[in-house]
């Protein structure tokens, strides 16, 4: 990649709404950040985008930014949020003696038991009602969560 060819990239970057580009060929990667217009990395690595002299940076930047927004779509469809059914303090293990229910990077199944809601002095156990991998957990132990307050994201297989 040429010098006109970077400079070009962060007029389009600049122009756009774009916030991070990264770009990749067989010898060459580069990252570009829109509050710092600066390259953050280069090193080698694989690419499947046109980087030659004659290619047209304007058009890299929107196949990247295509792909980006593709994946992150397809990213999204597969995951489901549990959301606290009620309010109450939520509990990641039976008791305070052992391990925690899951964790991330679990893989659980359908109706497995993903923590405990205390309300009122009852327990309630809280399913999965898909099965998946655990990738998020958004709440801390023994912290009060609100009624459809989101506490976990899996992955559904």
């Amino acid at each position: 990649m040429k010098i006109n060819e970077i400079k070009e990239l962060l007029n389009v970057i600049d122009k756009t709404n774009l916030e991070f580009v990264k770009i990749e060929s067989s010898d060459l990667k580069l990252e570009v950040s829109k509050s710092s217009n600066r390259i953050v990395n280069n090193d080698l690595r694989d690419s499947k985008h046109d980087l030659s002299e004659n290619a047209n940076c304007e058009e890299v930047v929107s196949d990247i930014c295509e792909e980006a927004i593709e994946e992150t779509i397809e990213d999204n469809i597969n995951i489901h949020v549990v959301s606290a059914p009620l309010m109450g303090t939520f509990y990641s293990s039976p008791n305070p003696d052992e391990g925690n229910f899951v964790k991330v990077g679990d893989i659980i199944k359908a109706g497995d038991t993903l923590c405990i809601l205390e309300a009122m002095k009852l327990m309630n156990e809280i399913n999965s009602n898909v099965s998946g991998e655990v990738i998020e957990i958004l709440v801390e132990n023994e912290e009060l969560v609100e009624y459809g307050q989101p506490m976990f994201k899996i992955k559904a297989l």
